[in-house]
């Protein structure tokens, strides 16, 4: 496998996994490169689910292997809201901004060892006439008072990864790519990788 599709048109996800699969000799195309008006609804109920279904039907339209993930914060004091839905939290149209203030206001009173949350990322390769392989990866942390930072993106300015007095979006990317769930969930699969001709 020396070349793959990210099926997404997120700039700062496809610079994410372009970084990840370059040492793998694997060359990353994103639904950028193509004129795909394919529309993929994410109806499961799971990260797994998501990224299976994306990466399935963008397979399928491209006759290519197709790396998908779904991602999202699950925070413990929301019982894991906004989980599946953390793009679309306070509305359809993906706003990162009204997202966090969202999430802040919802949080509001709880104090700061209750304001325990991960990032969650379920990544799925799909290719043709093979068994789709999906891995999980989860980065531990805690949700900021208010955000800081401007490296990132969705709730990278609240989310305090465990071990450090950063938000995720104060890391450069280097060391967010060294930490996050989606470095996580692709380390997981780095033998199998390596396996694939």
């Amino acid at each position: 496998m020396k070349e793959l599709l990210v099926a997404t048109k997120n700039q700062g996800k496809v610079k994410e996994f372009r970084e990840m699969f370059s040492s793998y000799g694997i060359s990353v195309k994103s639904l950028l490169d193509f004129d795909s008006s394919i529309d993929i609804e994410e109806t499961g109920e799971t990260f797994e689910e998501n990224a299976a279904i994306k990466a399935e039907a963008m397979m399928k339209e491209l006759s290519l292997p197709v790396v998908a993930d779904d991602s999202g914060l699950e925070v413990d004091a929301l019982n894991g809201q906004p989980g599946v839905y953390s793009a679309r939290y306070a509305g359809i149209e993906k706003d990162d901004e009204k997202n966090m203030q969202k999430l802040l206001k919802e949080l509001e009173g709880t104090d700061g060892p209750e304001r325990t949350a991960r990032f969650v990322c379920a990544v799925a390769v799909a290719r043709p006439g093979k068994e789709t392989f999906i891995e999980r990866g989860t980065c531990e942390g805690k949700i900021a008072e208010a955000p800081k930072g401007t490296q990132g993106f969705g709730y990278d300015p609240l989310f305090i990864p465990e071990g450090s007095t950063r938000t995720m979006a104060e890391h450069t990317s280097e060391e967010k790519n060294t930490i996050s769930h989606r470095h996580h969930a692709i380390k997981k699969i780095e033998q199998w990788l390596k396996t694939q001709s």
